[in-house]
């Protein structure tokens, strides 16, 4: 069964832009942005806050929140692995999203080699993310990532990714979406083993 609604989660501005080799100023993520609310989106991913060591690409997070002009109807979310990102994404009130994002993989080979931990370890690290969320009166939407197709691993069961939402609604959040990370989701398509292709 082909669902009748789905809600497009954009998060090209974060994710798409993270892992580029040469740096992207923050006036043009910024217009990435705004181009992407005009084209209709309504839920966007800005950016996030990690360490700058290991994702320099994201260390204008505040600059790129503070440049974006907010749409009416349009949810702004970041990105906060961590307690120390979630408090600097909510440092200042004049910038502060929408919505926290944690994420969590689908599979142990991508947990381990994305964020060198396993997928259980990785839940609790994010459980004080959603207590200060929620504290903060602010929603904490998951992101459950390679789905559908992992890297590492192959095919990917539904069996692991229900384990993995059943673990993040264990620890609060309050939405968790299903993300095809890799592009391999043919939803017309009967399912069969996976090649990778």
């Amino acid at each position: 069964m082909i669902p009748g609604h789905v809600t497009l989660v954009e998060v090209g501005a974060r994710d798409g832009l993270q892992n580029e080799k040469q740096p992207v100023d923050a006036a043009t993520k910024i217009e990435l942005v705004h181009l992407l609310q005009a084209a209709g989106l309504r839920e966007l991913e800005v950016t996030s806050y990690v360490s700058p060591k290991w994702v320099p690409q994201m260390a204008d997070n505040a600059e790129v929140m503070r440049g974006v002009r907010r749409k009416a109807g349009v949810r702004y979310a970041v990105l906060t692995p961590n307690l120390k990102g979630f408090e600097a994404a909510i440092a200042d009130l004049a910038i502060r999203p929408d919505e926290i994002v944690v994420f969590g993989a689908a599979s142990e080979a991508f947990s381990q080699r994305n964020i060198n931990c396993g997928i259980e370890e990785s839940i609790e690290r994010f459980r004080p993310v959603v207590e200060a969320a929620h504290a903060h009166a602010i929603k904490v939407r998951c992101a459950v990532s390679v789905a559908l197709g992992c890297p590492y691993q192959g095919e990917v069961t539904p069996d692991e990714v229900e384990r993995v939402v059943l673990l993040m609604k264990g620890i609060g959040v309050d939405h968790c979406g299903i993300a095809d990370t890799i592009g391999v989701a043919r939803p017309n398509v009967r399912r069969r083993r996976w090649s990778g292709r």
